[in-house]
């Protein structure tokens, strides 16, 4: 049943382990390639040449996925279901690491780290992200991020707001995007991934960008256990959405629903000078320089994401980031390792982060003068990991994550944010069992 299913979505069989499975020197990689993802097409191109040259006789066989990305994770989990197309090493991104373990589709890494000298080289906090709830490690982190406020400045000062601006409020933002449109109304005053196709973009970029910035202050109390639901702070995420859109201070409905706006559209507008202000990742500026945009940053600044009201810390991030993972159905393992080490070894990660504008997850090449050349506010997007958050490390936050993205197309639609809200509340309550959830 697997296989004509995977026949009816036009999976490559042969390109997968049915087709690699016998060959003992050969190995299969899956990754995503799709829109703005052309970085992580080149670095495993690099990377197979480089393997395959240092194991004369062995072969990589680079498979990539070309989807939207919330696609691109159902179809990475749909041919993981069967060893016969499963991918021996898949690049995985780290909230689903733990709903893919509850699974049974990936192998335990720690035996094959602790061997590894490169390990002692990761961030501390970016180990984390290939961490599952039984504490063992089953995806190496290739790069960390942060999120925050991208805005013109030249596009600022002509509206006359300030070039060096750090709102304090949601309030503050909402004033600015609001005298953009006012001066500039053939300009989108404010650009946040709401659609369908941007998938988890929009739960973690934009949702709980919003979510970790209220009194409540997450989607889960890790010290009582439980899931928030219902939640205030949702409430007024969806509220603060609502105003936006109410407003017509973000992307047209149209744009909303075109499924290749977050593939280049943005980008695009964001460089002919008509976006005022991106919620948005470090990672923005790396899509803009492959694009061509070298000199963005005489146009482009950034600013911390405020809290809702200003109140204590002040500004709010998450981090998040894609891993390596080794597929529990491979038969190849230690030659999976050897790719994924070939792959994470220092000057790969560093031609990848400067390329990507992506934050490495190794100190020595977060450290180096290529990285910090690459990007002059590497160091402002490195400086918000002291006081960032991470997305909860649950089998069920797939689920709820899905749960954040209809409710975000409801409030598209016009649907009252309260009423939005609730009804969220009710499918994470059904999702994680009542009892596993609390009122915040």
């Amino acid at each position: 049943m697997v296989v004509l299913i995977a026949a009816m979505l036009g999976f490559p069989l042969a390109a997968c382990g049915g087709g690699t499975a016998d060959d003992p020197n050969t190995i299969t990689v899956a990754y995503h390639r799709y829109g703005n993802t052309l970085q992580v097409e080149q670095w495993m191109q690099r990377v197979k040449q480089q393997y395959e040259q240092a194991h004369p006789g062995k072969t990589v066989k680079l498979d990539p996925v070309v989807a939207p990305e919330s696609e691109y994770l159902s179809k990475l989990q749909l041919r993981m279901r069967s060893p016969s197309t499963a991918p021996d090493v898949l690049y995985e991104d780290s909230f689903t690491i733990n709903s893919d373990v509850e699974a049974g589709y990936l192998e335990p890494l720690d035996e094959r780290l602790a061997q590894w000298p490169g390990w002692d080289q990761y961030i501390d906090t970016t180990k984390q992200a290939g961490r599952a709830q039984n504490g063992r490690i089953y995806g190496v982190p290739l790069d960390t991020d942060t999120r925050g406020l991208w805005y013109n400045r030249q596009l600022f000062a002509e509206v006359g707001l300030p070039t060096e601006w750090k709102p304090r409020t949601w309030d503050d933002i909402l004033a600015a995007a609001r005298q953009i449109r006012q001066r500039r109304p053939d300009v989108i005053a404010m650009d946040l991934p709401l659609g369908k196709a941007e998938g988890e973009s929009v739960s973690m970029q934009t949702v709980e960008m919003l979510l970790y910035g209220t009194e409540t202050g997450t989607l889960y109390d890790e010290q009582q256990k439980k899931w928030i639901a219902p939640s205030r702070g949702f409430a007024d995420a969806m509220g603060f959405l609502s105003t936006l859109l109410a407003e017509g201070l973000t992307q047209s409905k149209a744009q909303i629903a075109d499924a290749q706006y977050d593939k280049k559209l943005r980008d695009d507008l964001t460089r002919e000078g008509r976006v005022g202000i991106r919620l948005d990742g470090s990672f923005a500026s790396g899509n803009w320089i492959n694009a061509g945009w070298q000199d963005w940053a005489r146009t482009m600044a950034a600013t911390p994401m405020p809290t809702q009201h200003g109140q204590a810390p002040g500004t709010v991030t998450l981090s998040g980031g894609w891993t390596l993972a080794i597929s529990s159905s491979s038969h190849k393992k230690d030659d999976a390792f050897e790719f994924i080490t070939q792959a994470m070894a220092k000057d790969n990660v560093v031609e990848y982060a400067a390329a990507s504008g992506n934050l490495p997850a190794r100190a020595d090449a977060a450290a180096d003068p290529r990285v910090i050349e690459a990007n002059p506010l590497n160091p402002f997007w490195i400086g918000l990991l002291a006081n960032t958050h991470y997305r909860p490390a649950l089998p069920e936050y797939p689920k709820v994550s899905e749960e954040i993205q209809k409710a975000v197309l409801e409030v598209v639609a016009g649907r009252p944010p309260g009423e939005v809200a609730e009804t969220w509340a009710q499918q994470v309550s059904r999702i994680v069992q009542p009892a596993n959830t609390r009122a915040g």
